[in-house]
């Protein structure tokens, strides 16, 4: 380690401190810090770093305190004072200090320390640094020996973080590594290969990880997009990638398999490689083999940018894709079938992947074998070379597309395509059958070659594979010479699979399966059968059980249906359950029958049960069920759903084929639904059953609704009873009581079909009490009591809406109206209509003949032309109630036409919240046009569909402002004249309307704006520059030629611009720019601001004499001289003869200057100032320079003066006056004195001295004498004087005050 590292040796003490920041050290010297100082700390620490052999590596660290620590970089193993291998910089502008590590070698792999120390302590913290070797690909001409040595060098192999294995029931999480990695069109095919088939219950964890991963990138990447999945190309190499800008360049990026580090280089010749272009970062696996799947990640640095998982199928081509010649127009397609089933493969054309969608189409058959690409309507286009891959295989075919084509053979040769496809799917799907038999077979222990298996087709004996033959007589149909060069290396290995093939030239392989028996399951008793098809309709076959041949006299029925045969079982038992086996030609299909006894209840018994069970209330209930089936029996009864338990009221008693339940004293609440269920392992029956408990019924139901209440009667309505008691309520009872008195009077009864009753013999203003029953074949209920129902109250009905118009002539108005909501307890009997000739107060009624009885009138009574308003009033029993609010004003006259198109619409002015419009109103044209008695404006922003109307009543002038627009929005406006016909068409712009002002070249607005401004430091520097421009333009501020800095405060408006500075500094002197910019042009403006403060003065001045008569000023610099080239110096004199001083120099920019017309005999004294734009500075004085002239003594002969005196008696200047103060109220008195010495003052009230009274304030200023009385009250009153007195005499002033109650 470094020697730059140690601790300082003149530390007295060593205090150890924690930093805020993990991982650092803080040693402090001294036992208390200076205010002010602090230790060295780090803010940022350097970060532990992997990377490649040959790469460069940086480490950087932020450092803080006071005074500035310096910083020095060491390691564990060795130095790092070596300038080509390490270098150490500070970035200023990051406030950074970098150790750059330019070529990166195996043995610098180690932990590295940064110190940072000043004189108060030190701070040290370490970094690690990993290095992978075999990054890059040696160049072919390093020596052997040379490429040992370098196997033997120590690497640092990191290992990533390990995925959690997937637990049972849970989701894999790889499933969710990949998809955050994913785009969206891919979920459904990721999770369709994890085996989940609906994602969507996924997508909000799915987002949270996503928000959680995104926010670990953005610290490294700033942006990541065009993610690509792992896909083996037609190159042979498997590649993805993605596009991404990285914050830092030289971020590690990091490849991992399986959790572990990969090394990759940039050279396609190496195992992996990273190919990048700009943005465009591409991995790629030369040549994958089986052994290279797994799970890949990438990283950069910590955060993970890319998961993929790389699945290698064991699969191959058993029928590779062919070349197509099509036609133009004409589809092409392309298949192939595959060894192992694959739900998908890929499709690509030249180095493009191909995707199901409007040109392609991909299909897969049912067993996952056959893959067919469908190019649609092919054209010159799509001619090329086009690939299948599967895992890691690939076949290869091109397309070429003809103007015509013999259509007839080309769709036969298709066609025979096809069918040779499907056998050889068939048979591929059938020898993996056989295989996935034989190797069970193999793990059980048996080796007779009998099949065991459904479905499947096994053989017996070993010459003939059932059905996997030779491909040359199902592929070569009308091509034979082509399908012999693409697929003999296919078929070899087809044999090599299936074993010995019979000759190529046998055609008959015999009969196979084409569908093969099915497990089946049945229960007792049941009809059931099991079936399979041959390919051929002559074949003979045999049905076994168990092993045992079976005839039509084993109790079973074998039918042969052409090439279908069947066993039919008419009715199962429980000994037909076994293993049924049917041999042809040599080859079996076998399947497993198996019988189950499920619950079985007689049809009669279901009957019986499901019968209701009728019971009156306190008696008991009984069922009984009888029921068959396999044991053990599982007896459950529900009521009303809910299980029913063994209890007091409730018994149940099951045996092995008969359950009973028993409620013993039901109750009215016991009614509902019964139900038994009875289950065991191979099924479960229900039956349901209903218990009807007969009583009396509940009370009728509540509130009682009075629905009328008049002088001579009384009607209201109840609701039915809630429980009817089992049966129909008959009648109801209707008892009444007056109220006030005991008895209660019994009105009879009514059906029980009526809900309501009205009661015609009442007294006018009695109250009556009613009491309602229900009656039903068992009982009468309990009574409901209704409240206190007044009996001949009036009760006039509310007012009904205002009544709308239906249509106006010029002849006859009809109106239409609503019932009002109130009605006063009694039935409606009519309306009164009332009419109001507009400009009257006098309503009249239109129907003196009697009341309306429908809600609807027509008004006859009109005058045409007249405008009118009407008011209706319902009457009921009581009278006619108040009427309703009138309706709109209608005119009678015959209907309008609708107005025509506003013209000459025009915008008159527009700004960016509003725009004025004019026109021309439309022309009328008789029977076609009539008349416009107002308009509508209508706008509609650009992006909407929808019309908005600006003013809800239209206005009758032929212009309009339309207020509260966005500005610079785009808007479609159109005008639309109406009348009372209605609405006519809309007029509008030709072209949109823009919220602005009409367009102005931006100018500015202030002619007398300074350009020129001085600021002392410290100060707010405030700039306000008001222009005009429309549109609204574009401003920008420049400061000497570049953006403004960041404290510069900037705010726009559409009328000016303020640029703010809150507290300035020297450094923001300078030459600011304002550039006004829009569509129509451009305008700038500079203004100079100069920040400064006052100057320091000059340094010492010195005098020197070198002519007679004059004196040469010299003196030192001023230290503001170099921060302010403005400032400059000004020198004053003034002699003894004079005692003003005069300048006799400014704006001086050296430090001499020689002062003239000296004259002998005088002193002089001379100051020199600095100065700038805010002012000068204190002088610096010269030392006093003059020079000596012989002369007569001056003397001046003074007269003698004699001593005045001023002393004067005590007089009064202003005397006192009388005063009248009103009771409760202050009074204020006071008078002005004078005489030398000053006199004494003395307030007196009526005799006695107020010198000590504390209720009078008391003041004598300059000799104005006054006395205050805060509160005026009765003893105030009297005589008030004031004394004043020296030792030359004494004056006295007297006044009364008068108190006013």
């Amino acid at each position: 380690m470094s020697s730059k590292t140690n601790q300082d040796p003149k530390a007295a003490v060593a205090i150890q401190k924690r930093s805020r920041v993990p991982g650092v050290m803080i040693t402090q010297y001294v036992e208390s810090l200076p205010a002010g100082k602090s230790t060295p700390d780090f803010t940022r620490k350097p970060m532990a770093a992997t990377t490649q052999e040959g790469k460069k590596i940086f480490f950087k660290a932020v450092v803080s305190g006071e005074p500035a620590p310096a910083v020095t970089w060491g390691r564990n193993k060795g130095e790092v004072d070596d300038p080509e291998k390490y270098k150490t910089r500070y970035d200023g502008r990051a406030q950074e200090h970098i150790l750059e590590i330019v070529n990166v070698k195996p043995d610098q792999a180690d932990t590295y320390k940064c110190f940072a120390t000043n004189e108060f302590g030190m701070a040290v913290c370490t970094a690690a640094l990993n290095v992978i070797g075999g990054g890059l690909k040696k160049k072919a001409k390093e020596a052997p020996q040379d490429f040992r040595k370098m196997l033997k060098k120590t690497v640092v192999v990191t290992r990533k973080k390990q995925l959690p294995p997937k637990k049972e029931g849970e989701i894999d999480p790889k499933l969710l590594e990949l998809l955050i990695s994913a785009p969206k069109k891919d979920y459904e095919r990721i999770c369709f290969d994890f085996g989940v088939s609906d994602f969507r219950w996924l997508l909000k964890r799915l987002n949270q990880l996503k928000k959680e991963r995104n926010d670990e990138q953005a610290k490294v990447v700033e942006q990541l997009d065009n993610v690509k999945q792992i896909e083996v190309k037609s190159n042979g190499r498997a590649e993805f990638g993605f596009d991404m800008s990285l914050h830092d360049p030289n971020s590690a990026i990091n490849l991992y398999k399986d959790g572990t580090m990969v090394p990759y280089g940039d050279d396609e010749n190496s195992k992996h490689s990273l190919k990048t272009s700009g943005k465009k970062y591409v991995f790629s696996i030369k040549d994958p083999q089986p052994e290279d799947a797994g799970f890949y990640q990438v990283d950069v640095e910590e955060a993970n940018v890319l998961s993929t998982d790389f699945r290698v199928p064991a699969v191959e081509f058993v029928a590779k894709i062919k070349d197509v010649t099509a036609s133009e127009s004409e589809d092409a397609i392309f298949q192939c079938v595959l060894s192992t089933p694959l739900k998908r493969i890929t499709w690509s054309k030249q180095e493009s992947s191909l995707e199901h969608g409007d040109k392609y189409e991909i299909t897969v058959s049912e067993d996952n074998l056959i893959h067919t690409l469908t190019v649609k309507n092919s054209n010159k286009e799509d001619i090329g070379a086009y690939y299948a891959i599967a895992g890691i295989q690939s076949s290869c075919a091109s397309l070429k597309v003809e103007a015509d084509l013999n259509d007839k053979r080309h769709k036969d040769t298709q066609r025979g395509n096809q069918d040779g496809l499907n056998k050889l799917a068939l048979e591929q799907q059938a020898q993996q059958q056989k295989d996935d038999l034989e190797a069970a077979r193999r793990a059980g222990g048996d080796g007779d070659g009998s099949g065991d298996g459904s479905g499947g087709q096994t053989d017996g004996d070993n010459g003939d594979d059932g059905g996997d033959g030779t491909n040359k007589n199902l592929l070569t149909e009308g091509d034979d010479d082509e399908n012999k060069g693409n697929d003999g290396d296919d078929k070899e290995k087809k044999q090599g699979r299936a074993g010995p093939l019979a000759p190529d030239t046998v055609a008959d392989r015999g009969a196979q399966f084409i569908c093969g028996l099915s497990d089946t399951v049945a229960n007792i008793a049941q009809r059931t059968e099991l079936s399979c098809k041959l390919s051929s309709e002559a074949t003979e076959g045999r049905w076994y059980k168990n092993g045992k041949l079976l005839t039509n006299e084993d109790g079973v029925t074998i039918i042969k249906d052409g090439a279908c045969h069947r066993l039919v079982i008419d009715c199962c038992k429980k000994d037909d359950a076994a293993v049924y086996c049917f041999e042809a030609d040599g080859r079996k299909s076998e399947a497993t029958l198996n019988i189950q006894d499920p619950p079985i209840i007689d049809e009669d018994a279901l009957g019986k049960f499901s019968k209701a069970v009728v019971i009156k209330a306190g008696e008991n209930a009984e069922w009984k069920m009888p029921f068959s089936g396999g044991a053990p029996m599982t007896i459950q009864w529900y009521k009303d759903d809910d299980e029913l338990l063994p209890a007091l009221n409730v018994k149940i008693e099951t045996s092995a084929n008969e359950s009973k339940l028993r409620l013993v004293k039901c109750q009215r609440t016991d009614g509902g639904e019964v139900k038994i269920k009875i289950k065991n392992e191979f099924g479960t029956t229900e039956a349901i059953s209903k218990l009807n408990v007969l009583d009396k019924p509940t009370p009728p139901q509540g509130p009682l609704d009075v629905t009328e209440s008049a002088v001579t009667s009384v009607e209201f309505q109840w609701k039915p009873p809630k429980h009817s008691g089992g049966c129909p309520v008959t009648s109801y009872t209707i008892e009444r009581q007056q109220v006030g008195r005991n008895k209660w009077t019994d009105l009879g009864e009514i059906p029980g079909s009526i809900l309501s009753y009205k009661d015609s013999d009442v007294n006018p203003g009695r109250r009556y009490c009613y009491r309602i029953r229900a009656k039903n074949a068992e009982g009468v209920s309990d009574h409901l009591q209704t409240g206190d129902i007044a009996a001949g109250v009036l009760r006039y009905p509310g007012s009904p809406a205002p009544p709308q118009v239906v249509s106006a002539l010029k002849d006859c108005i009809n109106l239409a109206w609503c019932p009002p909501c109130d009605t006063g307890g009694t039935t409606i009997v009519g309306y009164n209509l009332e009419k109001n000739k507009k400009g009257t107060n006098y309503w009249s009624l239109v129907n003196p003949q009697g009341p309306i009885t429908d809600t609807k009138y027509a008004v006859t009574d009109v005058f045409e032309g007249a405008a009118y308003e009407f008011r209706v009033s319902a009457i009921n029993l009581s009278g006619a109630g108040d009427p309703s609010n009138p309706c709109d004003t209608v005119i009678a006259r015959d209907p309008m036409k609708p107005p025509g198109k506003v013209r000459d619409l025009k915008l008159t002015s527009s700004n960016y919240s509003s725009f004025s419009l004019a026109w021309t109103k439309p022309k009328e044209i008789k029977g076609v046009e009539d008349e416009a008695q107002g308009y509508y404006v209508e706008i509609r922003p650009i992006e909407n569909i929808e019309w908005s109307r600006c003013n809800a009543n239209p206005v009758t002038l032929t212009s309009y402002t339309v207020l509260g627009l966005k500005a610079m929005a785009c808007y479609w406006v159109r005008a639309i004249a109406t009348n009372y016909g209605g609405d006519g068409e809309p007029q509008g712009f030709d072209t949109y309307v823009i919220a602005m002002p009409p367009p102005v070249r931006p100018k500015f607005k202030d002619r007398n704006m300074k350009n020129f401004v001085v600021v002392r430091s410290g100060n707010t520097v405030c700039l306000n520059v008001n222009f005009e421009a429309s549109p609204l333009p574009h401003v920008l501020w420049l400061k000497d030629g570049t953006p403004v800095p960041r404290h510069v405060t900037i705010t726009n408006s559409d009328k000016g611009s303020l640029m703010l500075i809150t507290t300035s500094e020297r450094s923001d002197s300078g030459i600011y720019t304002i550039t006004v910019k829009n569509i129509v042009g451009q305008e700038s403006i500079n203004v100079e601001i100069r920040v400064t403060d006052d100057p320091k003065p000059p340094g010492p001045v010195e005098l020197d004499q070198n002519i007679p008569g004059t004196v040469t000023l010299s003196w030192m610099s001023s230290p503001d001289e170099t921060r302010d080239d403005r400032l400059h110096y000004m020198v004053s004199k003034r002699d003894s003869f004079r005692c003003t001083w005069r300048t006799v120099a400014d704006n001086l920019f050296n430090n001499k200057f020689t002062v003239v017309n000296i004259l002998p005999g005088r002193e002089y004294y001379f100051r020199v100032f600095a100065k700038n734009d805010m002012g000068l500075s204190p002088p610096s004085e010269a030392p006093v320079f003059g020079t000596m002239k012989q002369k007569g003594k001056f003397q001046v002969d003074r007269p003698e003066t004699k001593p005045l005196d001023f002393q004067s008696q005590p007089s009064f200047l202003v005397p006192l006056k009388a005063r009248t103060a009103p009771q409760g109220y202050e009074s204020h008195m006071s008078c002005a004195v004078r005489g030398d010495p000053a006199p004494r003052v003395t307030w007196y009230h009526n005799n006695i001295s107020l010198s000590t009274n504390t209720n009078y304030h008391i003041r004598n200023v300059c000799g104005v004498c006054s006395l205050l009385i805060l509160t005026v009250g009765p003893k105030d009153y009297g005589e008030y004087k004031v004394v004043i007195e020296n030792k030359l005499g004494t004056a006295d002033s007297l006044m009364t005050l008068i108190v006013r109650e």
